[in-house]
């Protein structure tokens, strides 16, 4: 068996098929190494399975997205942006669109057609795939790469690239294997937290309100050091606490928190953003169109009567009560409440809920020109691995395409 190439890539997903692929556009002989029997399986389920590709931002608004680290893709969204990425799948076969001008799908609406044209055009490349391989351990011989070793075999080549992901999802596989190898050369790794996932409460009432969707709710964590720490947009209650876009998004930035302090206290406008006297006025409008309706039928014209008849609840005031019967007190505490609902978060289910991981290979040791190792010649890195993620809407997606891209470029 002839086990050299020019490059082995360790993994499979989004990253790592986008490496193999320019890689042997190049004219490199390339190994591609899945230890599941079957390829992309995260990027078979991400988005529900519809395949958010990337989004329409520009690229520094882009970066924006990701705090203070974003500039670390500079270069590979200079060579591989969303409009590249949009072209190179309509070059293999994949039509896109953004339906709501901001998130491009495939207009299938269906991972399995972005699956299905990667490995079409891998087949074509020639790239040697091999699955149910999983990588035990990267060789090296005075400071740069040879090879892998595998469970049953040994591979050679000069150049690996680690597309492992994160920890995220491990009944599709992830199980760190790349956080492993790149600390057995010396790459450090930072703390690693699940991100993008429901968050559970201390709070029981949101079990009663299960029903409905809210949008534009403003998050706030109420903690002194972070109160800068906010995010708005579509927000859900559960049996145990919350879930939708804006705490998919924001559990990146409450996770560690909550390693850190035990439960994290947040604090909710479900109002669309009005503040106490906006809710004031809104309410005595209400009543004077409706002088006969219960307190609970005036916040319901603001939120869904579910949610109302708890705030209701938890500011002592009977909802079915008059709006004229209510003390002073009551009224302005339940008003205050519209305004910022608190909640405390106390967990989360782990990372078998995350669709991402925060944290990873730490930056400093990677080259953002090339995504090579600045300790190891000839290992580079791409995708969740690295110490990089961002919020939902197809930002990690685009980042794990555009690293993967200049990674598979093996520049030097």
């Amino acid at each position: 068996m002839n086990n050299k190439h020019d490059l082995i890539v360790i993994g499979s997903g989004a990253a790592g098929m986008m490496a193999a692929i320019v890689a042997a556009r190049n004219n490199k002989k390339v190994l591609l190494l899945e230890k599941l029997s079957n390829i992309a399986s995260k990027l078979k389920a991400t988005g529900g399975g519809r395949c958010n590709l990337t989004n329409t931002l520009s690229n520094e608004e882009f970066m924006a997205r990701f705090g203070r680290d974003g500039r670390f893709m500079q270069d590979a969204l200079g060579a591989f942006d969303s409009k590249a990425l949009v072209n190179f799948f309509s070059e293999i076969g994949v039509e896109t669109h953004a339906p709501d001008g901001f998130r491009i799908f495939p207009t299938s609406h269906s991972s399995s057609t972005i699956i299905s044209a990667l490995q079409e055009e891998m087949q074509k490349l020639g790239i040697d795939l091999k699955t149910s391989q999983k990588v035990e351990k990267i060789l090296v011989e005075n400071g740069e790469i040879t090879g892998v070793k595998t469970e049953n075999d040994s591979f050679y080549a000069p150049n690996v690239i680690v597309a492992t992901g994160g920890l995220g999802y491990p009944t599709l596989g992830a199980e760190g294997d790349g956080y492993t190898m790149a600390s057995e050369l010396g790459h450090k790794v930072t703390e690693l937290h699940p991100a993008m996932m429901p968050l559970k409460t201390k709070e029981s009432w949101v079990a009663n309100c299960r029903a409905d969707t809210i949008a534009k709710v403003e998050l706030r964590v109420d903690l002194p050091k972070h109160k800068k720490l906010r995010a708005t947009g579509d927000l859900i209650f559960t049996n145990s606490g919350i879930r939708g876009p804006v705490v998919l998004d924001f559990a990146r930035e409450v996770t560690p928190l909550l390693e850190k302090y035990g439960e994290v206290p947040l604090l909710l406008n479900l109002t669309k953003g009005m503040n106490e006297e906006q809710i004031s006025k809104h309410i005595k409008e209400e009543h004077a169109k409706n002088p006969h309706a219960e307190i609970v039928e005036l916040i319901a014209t603001l939120l869904p009567h579910a949610i109302s008849e708890e705030l209701c609840h938890i500011a002592g005031v009977n909802p079915h009560a008059k709006n004229r019967e209510i003390e002073g007190a009551q009224k302005a505490k339940l008003i205050q409440l519209l305004a910022w609902t608190p909640l405390t978060v106390t967990g989360h289910d782990g990372f078998k809920m995350a669709m991402i991981t925060r944290g990873g290979i730490n930056l400093k040791e990677i080259e953002p020109k090339t995504m090579q190792s600045r300790l190891v010649k000839g290992l580079y890195f791409c995708g969740e691995v690295m110490n990089l993620d961002g919020p939902c809407g197809g930002y990690n997606l685009q980042w794990s395409f555009a690293s993967g891209a200049l990674a598979g470029e093996l520049k030097h």
